[in-house]
């Protein structure tokens, strides 16, 4: 049987991040300050684009590191700050191109406003994060940024390229998410360590501890979209399905599936004809499900490897749990 958590329990996040609670707290107050207009309408849309994102992930990955080498500094607030900024844009760029109507169990901006002011706000959030990276005495942060916020617009280009197609190679799956959700969870990942004066090989493990997360989290994520409910997510589901994304639990499922029921449920995929309930069934039968968990928790495993060089500290306790956490926040 499927199952999942209880979504009234207490989200565990408040406890993994008591390390960094007060460099989260600065982060906050410099969102805070810095989502402001002198225009209501745009100090409206400011405030409620900084509600989208409630957990952190990205900034918390950063001040982890960074805690986790020594002390954090008003640069790592700032890249903090200006990390969750491109994270929020990418959500709501996200939900207008998703079609999705909630997040957070509010309504999504674009749903609230139209497309053009959310896209808008998106753009807003993009430039004033490069804004704020142009304030700190090195080009390298910018630079990763860059890239990362490149590397996001090819995996969702990629992504869209291959909407229908059903029997996408499972390695072109993890390319395209590996772009559309690690990129950024690795930048800040980076950004962390680089500022604490890492050699080039810990630049690189905890860049590699970004993706093995981001990865780990996206695949879960493609996997509650079928199987998880919008009371403990807080966001629409089954967006995928309308928009025939080839997620892994899909691929793997027409993978396993037997060769006379195949055309069937291609069809009835193509045509949206096919619910998330049922899916979730034939997905549990063929041990979909099982081996979403079980590929998640391998980039989850290579995450975990990838911090044994820093020193001893609550940080690192912090980074040690995330990737379980990420495979068991709703199972």
């Amino acid at each position: 049987m499927l199952k999942t958590s209880n979504p009234t329990s207490v989200n565990p996040l408040s406890t993994l991040y008591q390390p960094i609670e007060a460099d989260i707290q600065r982060v906050e107050e410099r969102l805070k300050m810095e989502l402001v207009s002198r225009f209501d309408l745009v100090e409206e849309l400011l405030l409620k684009s900084n509600r989208l994102s409630g957990k952190r992930l990205r900034p918390a990955l950063l001040l982890l590191f960074a805690r986790a080498l020594g002390n954090v500094t008003e640069e790592h607030i700032t890249l903090a700050t200006a990390v969750e900024m491109i994270h929020t844009a990418t959500l709501i760029h996200d939900d207008i191109l998703d079609g999705a109507n909630q997040r957070r169990h509010t309504a999504t901006l674009h749903a609230e406003y139209g497309n053009q002011i959310a896209i808008l706000t998106g753009d807003y959030l993009f430039s004033h994060a490069f804004f704020l990276t142009s304030t700190l005495p090195t080009t390298y942060p910018a630079r990763e940024i860059g890239i990362s916020t490149n590397k996001i617009c090819e995996g969702e280009i990629r992504q869209i390229g291959t909407k229908g197609k059903f029997h996408l190679a499972e390695e072109d799956y993890i390319e395209i998410i590996d772009a559309k959700t690690a990129a950024l969870c690795r930048c800040a990942t980076k950004l962390g360590v680089y500022l604490g004066d890492a050699t080039e090989h810990e630049i690189q493990l905890a860049a590699q501890y970004g993706t093995g997360l981001g990865i780990a989290f996206q695949i879960i994520d493609d996997l509650l979209d079928i199987i998880g409910t919008e009371i403990e997510t807080g966001k629409s589901l089954g967006t995928d399905l309308e928009q025939r994304k080839p997620t892994l639990p899909l691929i793997h499922l027409l993978s396993q599936i037997k060769p006379g029921e195949k055309p069937e449920v291609c069809r009835q995929l193509s045509a949206g004809k096919i619910g998330n309930t049922e899916l979730a069934e034939k997905m549990d039968r063929y041990g979909s499900i099982q081996y979403c968990k079980q590929t998640a928790k391998k980039f989850a495993n290579e995450a975990a490897s990838c911090i044994a060089w820093l020193p001893e500290s609550a940080a690192k306790k912090v980074l040690k749990a995330l990737p379980e956490f990420t495979l068991n926040r709703v199972f």
